[in-house]
């Protein structure tokens, strides 16, 4: 069988890294003894490139020449570059996997997108202002890239299957969707609880969110605030009417409720309950589909071969991604407008979150 641009389904994509750290190749090291490993592993960028089966890491790049040829040494890469559009101009690559700090996230995959890389998958926070978020958008679209964001929650099956249970109404109509994540960083941590409210809640468009951040005004250097600031609560209402909190208690579980039952991650993914309604609105233990613990890295490059195989939508693309980020901004302006709703779209799409080490 064929792609339709007459590859086999059995290619084998070439892959080039942006970024040759922590995400991008050494955070296997970090959760490797972990009671819970087998919730990441493989991690990093690097190694899920490795793992999948129809993809080679040919190239590596990182403006420090020693991170870039360790990198190309551990993981069996053929090169190693101190410049991504070097890297991608001479490699013919299909994909691209940008692992570095959000600064460069947009220039790269426009970059990827404009010279013929079929597919990016980009680290998390997607960017720093939602006017860098339109313009790689506008890039991805016009020239047909596929995208996925490194939230990695959403590609793995234990999620899945709570989206799938909630569309096929086992918890009866949605009403609600929480994420008790703590008081973690904007850019840093609350974007995966963003994209996970979002996921769970159908991925729909966002009326308006209002949030409470931990900054100062000092904070600011014009409308870039300079500190990644805690998101210590947070609502959001989809155009659909259900809710979206962020909570400050800690744990990274998810909770689901509807008119007819709630479902609940346990411990960061390792689990999951389901309670259903009884006859006097009692709730009673159910027993779910059993669902295997797999890495959102290695899940999310296998989601990019899939849709280059069959010229599909994949399961996190930029749009998804943009509304993801919004809703984080979203809450920092709220809060800087003393807590006040905020209309989504944004209308200043130039406010950033920008520490200098971004």
């Amino acid at each position: 069988m064929t792609t339709g641009d007459g590859k086999s389904m059995s290619t084998t994509y070439r892959v080039g890294l942006v970024g040759c750290g922590r995400m991008g190749t050494t955070i296997d090291d970090e959760v490797r003894d972990r009671p819970n490993s087998k919730l990441f592993l493989p991690y990093s960028h690097a190694a899920a490139v490795v793992a999948c089966e129809r993809t080679e890491l040919v190239a590596v790049c990182d403006p420090v020449a020693e991170k870039a040829e360790t990198a190309r040494s551990r993981y069996g890469a053929q090169t190693a570059y101190d410049d991504p559009e070097k890297m991608i101009t001479n490699e013919g690559l299909d994909m691209v996997c940008i692992a570095t700090r959000p600064s460069p996230h947009a220039p790269v995959t426009i970059f990827a997108a404009e010279n013929g890389v079929r597919a990016i998958y980009c680290e998390k926070p997607l960017c720093n202002s939602m006017a860098e978020a339109d313009a790689m958008a506008a890039a991805i679209h016009t020239h047909g890239a596929k995208f996925n964001y490194g939230t990695q929650r959403r590609y793995v099956r234990l999620y899945r299957n709570l989206r799938e249970m909630i569309v096929a109404g086992q918890i009866g109509d949605l009403q609600a969707v929480i994420a008790h994540c703590g008081a973690s960083a904007a850019q840093w941590g609350h974007t995966h609880a963003a994209d996970m409210l979002l996921f769970l809640a159908g991925d729909g468009p966002v009326d308006w969110v209002q949030g409470s951040a931990r900054f100062e005004e000092t904070d600011w250097d014009g409308n870039r605030l300079t500190v990644d600031p805690p998101i210590e609560a947070g609502t959001v209402r989809f155009a659909d009417g259900v809710t979206g909190s962020f909570v400050p208690a800690g744990g990274y579980e998810f909770e689901v409720s509807g008119t007819e039952g709630k479902l609940r991650t346990l411990s960061n993914g390792m689990g999951y309950t389901w309670r259903r309604q009884g006859e006097y609105d009692e709730l009673h233990e159910a027993q779910g589909p059993e669902v295997p613990i797999e890495s959102g890295t290695l899940r999310a490059i296998e989601d990019l071969v899939r849709a280059l195989d069959e010229d599909a939508d994949t399961q996190g693309g930029i749009d998804v991604a943009c509304r993801s980020q919004e809703i984080i901004l979203g809450l920092v302006v709220s809060h800087r407008a003393d807590g006040a709703r905020v209309t989504l779209p944004l209308a200043d799409r130039s406010m950033s979150i920008c520490p200098d080490h971004y």
